[in-house]
């Protein structure tokens, strides 16, 4: 262990004395972040090579337009919003989930829990609240389809699920071109496979590597990412391959594609991307949330000052936030970084808020 470690730290500290200048390696996914923190990771560090935390927690880049909507819909007494834990908490333009009218919101633990909620309220719709990248797609789409089959007419989907590719791209053609590498998703990955990030390598010349979450095995992505930059290379290549293959879980893709088409989005903090969300193909119509109530989702204006946007893209440290610390804590949180248990900001709070790299 020792030894693989001595030798990861020789090639950061090669990279980056040979490129002169910062690293900066944006580790996509909240899990990342949580584990870097929580191992200690960025003590160890080169000064000179800088994270950037990234779009990768499905919460916090969940738009305040979205949980407008939910809250519309919560407030209803015919409906009964099923939801995971943390979207309860997510600001929208006024309140939160568990701020209006919570008696009509449910929290569980799964898509099938929100089924079940279903059958056992017949005099109301449910409706499901449904967030998260790839790694929880394939979960909803085989409750609707259970849904079609059994006939229940009481269960429909607020869909918010986003595509992580298309934000990696804005990230790098229009939010910020300081990002040197991506530390790629590892859940995501074991879904769409290391090969789908070949076209973001190939045509913006950036290393990407996916890794699992234990601490060596960041510790080795990173290092990897460093002897690219130090021979000049731009790969894809994975560390992680007890759980991702190239390919992926093409059983998961097409479970996802046969229920779900891809259509344009709107990201927190980032705006609307092209082609980055999913909504429900039209056999499918009837146990989609936004047909059945007539709904529109629509940007909503952050007047709070909130800075997590910028968070999101590597923009900013959390610690660049006037509200950070002081009115956006975890128990009074402003943002949806600060909610999230995978949030950049809460993160930043619970192992990291005593001190600021340089």
């Amino acid at each position: 262990m020792l030894e693989r470690i001595c030798k990861a730290n020789k090639l950061m500290d090669k990279a980056c004395q040979t490129l002169g200048r910062d690293i900066n390696v944006m580790e996509v996914c909240g899990t990342h972040t949580v584990s870097i923190f929580r191992s200690g990771i960025r003590s160890t560090l080169p000064k000179h090579l800088k994270l950037l935390s990234g779009p990768g927690c499905p919460v916090c880049v969940t738009d305040q337009g979205y949980i407008d909507l939910a809250i519309e819909l919560a407030q209803r007494d015919d409906c009964i919003l099923a939801t995971y834990g943390d979207m309860i908490r997510v600001p929208g333009s006024d309140g939160s989930l568990e701020t209006k009218n919570k008696n009509n919101v449910k929290v569980v633990l799964s898509a099938e829990d929100a089924i079940d909620l279903a059958k056992e309220n017949p005099g109301k719709t449910v409706v499901f609240i449904a967030v998260g990248f790839e790694t929880t797609t394939p979960a909803t789409a085989v409750v609707v389809k259970e849904a079609a089959q059994a006939g229940l007419e009481n269960f429909c989907v607020l869909c918010a699920h986003k595509l992580v590719l298309p934000a990696m791209e804005v990230l790098l053609s229009e939010k910020n071109d300081k990002i040197d590498a991506f530390l790629c998703p590892g859940h995501v990955s074991v879904i769409i496979g290391s090969k789908a990030y070949e076209p973001i390598a190939a045509k913006y010349r950036k290393p990407c590597v996916v890794a699992g979450f234990e601490p060596m095995q960041i510790i080795e992505g990173l290092a990897e990412i460093c002897r690219q930059i130090c021979e000049g290379q731009a790969e894809v290549n994975s560390i992680y391959d007890v759980a991702v293959t190239p390919q992926g879980n093409t059983i998961a893709q097409r479970i996802i594609s046969d229920c779900f088409e891809v259509t344009d989005g709107w990201w927190r903090g980032i705006g609307k991307i092209p082609q980055s969300t999913l909504k429900l193909k039209s056999q499918y119509s009837k146990f989609d949330a936004y047909e059945r109530f007539g709904l529109t989702e629509k940007p909503a204006e952050d007047k709070t000052g909130c800075r997590c946007g910028e968070v999101l893209c590597g923009l900013i440290e959390p610690f660049d936030c006037a509200m950070f610390g002081n009115k956006c804590t975890p128990q009074t949180p402003i943002g949806p970084c600060m909610v999230s248990s995978e949030g950049a900001c809460a993160a930043w709070y619970k192992y990291g808020r005593k001190r600021k790299t340089s």
